[in-house]
């Protein structure tokens, strides 16, 4: 299952998609956490001291090797050089999957130890001082993407993205890439922001949107975010003591975590679980031509100075049963 966490800046979505990553290692879930937010703090999340934070292989430096072996031998892509970030798979491409190993996850993915088992972390890397004037944050997240529109995922395996805050996602067609996406919000009038502007913009995509509420302290925060959300607010989390433990850098077994908050990651396992029966594997492929189409006209056929509408294969579906290799 692909997921995605999103929300304002501060709302707490980092902290909680590295508590659901947790979750799913110490329940032995496969899963492969990707940290595409402009602020690296997921490593940290998951207990990585700040230079073994720092040494995590960007995706960006490594987008060459990307495309060349996503690429494969799909004869309506000419070159490495000619794949844009939107650019979707066809017969010939190569696939990644969860569960392999792959040149991909060996140059970009590293493993991280949890104490309940252990999950592949990949980073897009920072926004640096080199970028300052020259560059967009959008063409570091662009290798994201592209990994997520050539990744393959079956049931119990999970692909877990702590997204850009606020509502960037949009600047491209990422935010359709998941099958579920969880908004955090904070119980203010800001938290639940963010959440209108997401139901908005995805709202004719199919986009699965459910709250989660975070640091809701009594009655009055739960009326407000029910009253603001919906049936779309899934679950709350309150005070942790082991949040504020792991946050200082010394969190306490994962098996300790408050049972109220245990509660809820398992209400998004399952929610995300949900999601599977009603894959529609049709529409994703449709999605990812109708972004590639726009990414084409707006600037990359200028910018690769190839027509990359016939990237297209029309007769390719993205799904568990495809084989594709090189």
């Amino acid at each position: 299952m692909k997921i995605a966490f999103v929300g304002k800046g501060g709302s707490g979505k980092t902290t909680l998609s590295s508590l659901f990553i947790r979750h799913l290692a110490a329940v032995g879930a496969p899963a492969v956490a990707v940290d595409a937010d402009i602020n690296q703090h997921l490593g940290a999340a998951l207990g990585l001291d700040e230079a073994e934070a720092a040494a995590l292989p960007a995706l960006g430096e490594h987008l060459p090797l990307i495309k060349e072996y996503l690429r494969g031998t799909n004869p309506r892509i000419a070159s490495a050089e000619t794949m844009i970030k939107t650019t979707p798979p066809g017969e010939g491409s190569r696939l990644l999957r969860v569960c392999e190993d792959n040149p991909v996850y060996d140059a970009c993915a590293r493993p991280v130890e949890l104490d309940g088992g252990a999950v592949r972390l990949m980073v897009t890397g920072p926004f640096t001082d080199a970028d300052l004037g020259v560059a967009c944050y959008h063409s570091k997240t662009g290798a994201v993407e592209l990994c997520l529109n050539h990744l393959v995922d079956g049931p119990g395996e999970y692909v877990v993205v702590d997204m850009t805050a606020g509502s960037d996602s949009f600047a491209s067609g990422m935010f359709t890439r998941f099958d579920i996406t969880f908004l955090v919000a904070e119980p203010t009038r800001k938290g639940v922001s963010v959440y209108r502007q997401y139901k908005e913009y995805a709202r004719d995509f199919g986009v699965t949107l459910k709250v989660v509420g975070n640091k809701v302290q009594g009655p009055d925060d739960l009326d407000f975010l029910r009253a603001e959300a919906g049936e779309d607010l899934l679950v709350t989390v309150g005070h942790s003591d082991w949040i504020r433990a792991m946050e200082k850098g010394r969190p306490p077994r994962f098996d300790l975590l408050e049972e109220p908050n245990r509660d809820a990651l398992r209400l998004l396992h399952s929610a995300a679980d949900a999601t599977y029966e009603s894959r529609d594997r049709e529409r994703y492929t449709r999605q990812m031509a109708h972004f590639h189409l726009k990414n084409a006209r707006s600037w990359g056929d200028e910018r690769t100075g190839v027509d990359l509408a016939a990237q297209i294969d029309p007769g390719f579906v993205l799904g568990e049963n495809v084989t594709a290799s090189a």
